[in-house]
């Protein structure tokens, strides 16, 4: 029977709190550029618990796992491919040591970074990296498979209908977009909200929304964009700390936690269920998203 955790707290009918950024931390605990994350499950397992377990502590409904990067074709860059299912197990592990009965642990399925049509994977063989990476994630004690940060609704598709056929989780996907021309948003893919949000829902997904891409006022009209479409679905949202800069060869992500902050009651009256954050925030934005929702 696919558990339905998150969808019991939703009735509930208060809104719902998800953690911040990982790599972000990190990279401030020495991960070097161009390393891989996932890795540190294994070699610094330590450095990944104090990550979700600083989440943890803050009172949030649900974390994610160190997993965003873990499926075989990604991993396959540095020559780990054979090592993906041991890392997304590891990865679920430590997020489940952390939240214990506290709150919920979502495995974190990122893209593979490549493109279908261009003939760069194969449909089977993209597919069974996702049924791989999500059943490890489901061993490893995930409550429900986040699947993030995507753009192109094939790749999406075949990863929610993976997780779905090789788990018994909830399925979350949520797709990064961008202001286009026009005003309205895309993802580099040239699928809005609404396109987004039938075809993943057709594909079974029942929570949808977006992350990454643009700090928490840009968020506001593309949660209103998936409102047009549906009142109803539960959306999750996970903006960055503000759009990236580049200062002394370093990323800069200038949003400060109070800055975040404030954009929280519009983001709630758009139609927000869930709030988290993606690139650059830390606990303290998290924190402050908290304490303002709960104004």
């Amino acid at each position: 029977m696919r558990t339905n955790g998150i969808q019991k707290l939703l009735k509930s009918g208060f809104l719902l709190f998800c953690d911040g950024a990982w790599g972000t931390i990190f990279q401030s605990a020495g991960l070097k550029p161009g390393e891989s994350a996932e890795l540190w499950n294994r070699v610094h397992r330590k450095k990944v618990l104090e990550v979700a377990q600083g989440y943890v502590d803050l009172g949030v409904d649900m974390i994610e796992t160190n997993s965003f990067r873990g499926n075989r074709i990604t991993l396959a860059g540095i020559g780990a491919e054979k090592d993906a299912a041991e890392l997304n197990r590891l990865a679920a592990e430590i997020s489940r040591e952390a939240a214990g009965d506290k709150c919920l642990v979502l495995g974190s399925v990122g893209p593979t970074g490549k493109i279908l049509m261009m003939g760069d994977v194969s449909e089977n063989e993209m597919y069974d990296s996702f049924a791989e990476q999500a059943h490890a994630l489901e061993q490893g004690g995930a409550d429900a498979i986040c699947i993030e940060t995507m753009s192109a609704l094939d790749e999406a598709e075949l990863a929610v209908k993976a997780a779905i056929e090789n788990t018994n989780l909830e399925i979350i996907c949520t797709f990064t977009f961008a202001k286009t021309v026009s005003g309205d948003y895309k993802t580099v893919m040239g699928v809005s909200p609404a396109q987004m949000a039938e075809k993943m829902l057709s594909a079974g997904a029942s929570i949808i929304g977006t992350n990454c891409g643009y700090g928490m006022e840009v968020m506001i009209p593309i949660v209103k964009a998936f409102r047009d479409f549906d009142s109803n679905i539960p959306l999750l949202v996970q903006p960055n700390a503000g759009i990236p800069k580049i200062e002394n060869g370093e990323t800069i992500f200038p949003e400060t936690p109070d800055e975040m902050a404030s954009r929280v009651p519009d983001l709630i009256n758009a139609g927000a269920s869930i709030i988290g954050g993606c690139c650059g925030t830390t606990p303290e934005h998290i924190r402050a998203i908290m304490t303002q929702a709960n104004l």
